[in-house]
């Protein structure tokens, strides 16, 4: 017998070894003939991509390698299926209530592990409480205050049994008595979303309410503000289905169900400023309300309002201008407000880097609407600009 057959017979006592080092070397094939990806839309992230070795350092060749080594694992062939993979084996075969930092409950519904304040929240969150408090103080009777609770602080029933999670309606009742206190309205939408929870008022995938979840809380500031809402027998709703939102990009459980955006048929016209500077700008782009180009790709909710702009402004069919002050929880909200006013201004801070005053000045607003989810509100590090004098 020859030393090739000898090496091929005793390498088949170890068919183990012999599948897993074909497994391996079929994999690493698979590799080399797939082409990288920039973008997981599943997972809503960039990738790496392959790192340049630019130093012969000891420091240089261990940047490398690290840079490499997380390149090969958000480049695998297959990557998609693998992390499906492993959401099954943790959610059926070893009974895991949690995936990827989000709770997984029941009816489907997915919940963000937050069971306290950050270290930076901590900070962030009295600054915050400040700035809106100033903000009620300069513009008395004028400042609305929205804070949408968490789907967790809703559906609570839902969330899985003994998860420490925040105490949000504590913290929801301070800042409506501080908001109160600074001359401004609270409108704690906690019990008319509670009332209505049996419809689907708030996304299982994805951290955002339902456009019906933001019409019942419009319908509350309409009721607040002595408005007659918009009607909703009077437009046409359209849908847009398989959305796996947020939470499904984090914990990709294999059984998820995918939820629908619902949004309203309307001609009003979006104008997206150029800001350079405080106060309203001169230049900016007029588009639809809504991007339906988003609406083929895995951000669906993306589609509206364009997305997070700076400044824009949404022309109406009302009157009197109202300034919406936000998060990405007033991006299905905004639309209903065309029933009422002419010029709904929307600023959102991660794109608009300057106080509000010189802007006020220049629209004389009827009203102020400040609609933040309560999760966003305690961690936004640029909502301290609303507090800004001047």
């Amino acid at each position: 017998m020859s030393k090739h057959e000898k090496k091929t017979s005793s390498l088949l006592h170890y068919p183990v070894l012999v599948v897993f080092s074909l497994f391996f070397i079929g994999l690493f094939a698979l590799d080399m003939v797939t082409p990288d990806r920039s973008y997981s839309e599943l997972e809503n992230t960039t990738l790496s991509q392959r790192p340049a070795l630019t130093q012969f350092t000891a420091k240089g060749l261990n940047s490398y390698f690290t840079a490499y080594t997380k390149y090969v694992k958000d480049q695998v062939a297959g990557r998609d299926q693998w992390i499906s993979l492993q959401s099954v084996v943790e959610t059926t075969l070893l009974q895991k209530q949690q995936s990827g930092g989000i709770l997984l409950g029941k009816e489907h519904m997915m919940f963000p592990r937050t069971y306290g304040l950050l270290s930076s929240e901590e900070r962030t969150l009295p600054k915050n409480t400040a700035a809106l408090t100033s903000l009620c103080q300069r513009y008395p009777g004028k400042v609305n205050v929205l804070l949408a609770p968490a789907a967790s602080d809703i559906y609570k029933e839902n969330v899985p049994a003994n998860a420490p999670l925040l105490d949000e309606d504590g913290y929801l009742d301070q800042l409506s008595a501080a908001v109160q206190a600074a001359g401004g309205s609270f409108v704690d939408v906690r019990q008319t979303l509670a009332a209505h929870k049996s419809e689907y008022i708030y996304y299982r995938t994805d951290h955002h309410w339902t456009s019906l979840g933001a019409y019942y809380a419009y319908s509350q500031l309409c009721d607040a503000l002595g408005l007659a809402p918009f009607d909703t027998a009077a437009h046409t709703a359209l849908t847009a289905d398989h959305f796996y939102g947020t939470h499904y990009a984090k914990a990709r459980t294999w059984n998820a169900v995918p939820d629908v955006i619902t949004y309203y048929d309307l001609a009003n016209t979006l104008t997206v400023w150029n800001v350079t500077a405080a106060g309203q700008p001169a230049e900016g782009q007029t588009t639809g309300l809504y991007d339906t180009e988003k609406l083929s790709v895995y951000d669906k909710y993306a589609m509206f309002l364009h997305g997070n702009n700076g400044l824009s402004r949404v022309q109406g069919n009302g009157s009197g201008r109202i300034l919406v002050i936000k998060d990405s929880y007033a991006n299905c909200f905004v639309p209903y407000l065309t029933a009422n006013y002419a010029d709904i201004d929307v600023v959102d801070f991660r794109n608009y880097n300057y106080g509000l005053d010189q802007l006020i000045a220049d629209n004389g607003y009827d009203q102020i609407l400040v609609l933040y989810n309560f999760d966003s509100f305690k961690s936004d590090p640029y909502l301290y600009r609303a507090g800004v004098t001047g």
